[in-house]
């Protein structure tokens, strides 16, 4: 009898403690959801990776490389501070006193080669062989506003993407490098030429690596667009200047409403192509940026594309209207569909540059 009870009491104990524990992750369960929620209200986190923008990727090893390297090799890092200024660029390479084309030897050119924005849309592909170096003077001339809309967009479009692909390659590399378990002597003085370039201190390559990188298509369209009515105004016409940037020390066009005592003008360019490069180069380098710059890594590092409905509520700061100015930027984006153009792509001029883009 004594065995028997001794079984009986450990059937309902265990019993009892199934239904216990049962109980327990029931109510567990059921609880997760809500709790789920007040933790993400209350404690957010950003659920990514650790292979695009790399903001959590450890390179103190290349880092101290790097600057071992710079001594050996007497490369002084660039501390200046001309990355507050935006007409700080190379201009020895770039056309100088271009030609200014009219807009029917323009369109003639784009009837040539086939270009239009429908065939765009449809193709997704680009000829950088339309790339324009001013704007005609008849911009203002046009009576049809999506006609004058249209061929904005025709020039700029080429100009933006052969920048962005530039970068794009750069970054491709700069990864390609850091994957390394040994980085050769022409690696090490590409990385401090980058480092130099995009005004990044300390050999820090997570900056770098969020600093490298492209702007929406659709995002540089509308701020082109804002910021020279179109191609009409007076700083896209006589300077070249389809972003509107400040200068402080560089050549440049004095605004006409600007103050008697104030000393910056609008930065002044040989060609478009230099404007839309210290555009990219002002958006990834400048101190007003950087959270634009976060966006866009946290964007990569969740192997988003890049939205621009999101990155511009973070250039707030890029014109005196502030929160306005961003409004206006997201309606013209809206109105103009231009972000049928985030997707497309260069036509490459190489089998090497085909693999690469």
């Amino acid at each position: 009898m004594k065995k028997f009870w001794i079984k009986k009491n450990s059937f309902s104990d265990n019993f009892t403690k199934t239904v216990g524990v049962s109980i327990v992750v029931i109510l567990t369960f059921s609880l997760l959801p809500p709790t789920t929620n007040v933790i993400s209200k209350y404690f957010k986190y950003n659920n990514t990776t650790f292979s695009n923008a790399g903001i959590n990727f450890d390179n103190v090893a290349l880092e101290s490389s790097l600057k071992e390297f710079r001594k050996t090799e007497k490369l002084v890092e660039d501390t200046s501070q001309k990355f507050a200024d935006i007409t700080i660029t190379d201009n020895s390479k770039e056309i100088q006193n271009a030609p200014r084309f009219n807009v029917l030897q323009i369109t003639n050119v784009f009837k040539q080669t086939k270009y239009s924005l429908n065939q765009v849309r449809k193709t997704k592909l680009v000829n950088p062989g339309n790339s324009i170096s001013r704007l005609p003077g008849e911009m203002k001339n046009f009576k049809s506003v999506s006609k004058k809309k249209e061929f904005f967009i025709q020039i700029v479009l080429p100009l933006i993407l052969e920048e962005n692909t530039s970068i794009k390659i750069d970054r491709i590399k700069l990864f390609s490098i850091l994957n390394k378990k040994y980085n050769t002597k022409r690696d090490k003085e590409w990385l401090i030429k980058k480092l130099d370039q995009y005004g990044v201190k300390n050999n820090d390559l997570s900056t770098l690596k969020i600093r490298m990188d492209e702007v929406p298509v659709s995002l540089a369209i509308a701020q082109a667009a804002k910021e020279t009515g179109w191609g009409t105004s007076r700083f896209a016409q006589e300077g070249n200047a389809l972003f509107g940037q400040w200068t402080w020390t560089g050549d440049g066009i004095k605004p006409s409403e600007a103050e008697k005592d104030s000393k910056h003008k609008v930065a002044k360019f040989n060609i478009l192509q230099s404007s839309v490069r210290a555009y990219l180069r002002n958006l990834n380098t400048h101190a007003s940026y950087v959270e634009f710059r976060k966006e866009r890594a946290i964007q990569r590092d969740n192997d988003q594309d890049l939205n621009s409905y999101l990155l511009v509520e973070f250039l707030d700061k890029y014109a005196e209207t502030g929160k306005e100015y961003v409004k206006i930027i997201k309606k013209i984006i809206e109105q103009n569909s231009l972000t049928d153009f985030d997707d497309v792509k260069i036509l490459p001029t190489s089998l090497k540059l085909k693999k690469l883009i």
